[in-house]
């Protein structure tokens, strides 16, 4: 029977890096993502981009994308009528939705 006891290898950080690995670089990048948006609710087009991207990862908890299309449409509607802070609580939202997914549920 072979030995289970963990490798040095098998630490608990390389364990977690390795979990980590495939998905932290996309999950990372989806939050900057959410931050850029936020930080430039000035420029329409800009945010419009960052939104049509966050449109290509999933969210589980929602069985779809980070920011469908209708969420994106409205944001961008809530922008071109000057109506930022509401635009920015619909971001706030989807980030925090997709928080709840990064924390485990």
């Amino acid at each position: 029977m072979a030995d289970e006891s963990p490798s040095p290898d098998d630490s608990s950080e390389t364990q977690r890096h390795r979990r980590g690995l495939r998905f932290r670089k996309r999950d990372d990048y989806a939050v900057e993502l959410f931050k850029e948006a936020q930080a430039n609710l000035q420029d329409v087009a800009r945010v419009d981009r960052i939104l049509l991207e966050l449109g290509r990862f999933y969210n589980p908890l929602l069985d779809g994308p980070i920011v469908d299309l209708a969420t994106r449409r409205r944001i961008v509607e809530l922008l071109q009528s000057s109506r930022a802070e509401e635009a920015r609580r619909l971001l706030d939202e989807r980030l925090a939705s997709y928080a709840r997914v990064e924390e485990g549920g």
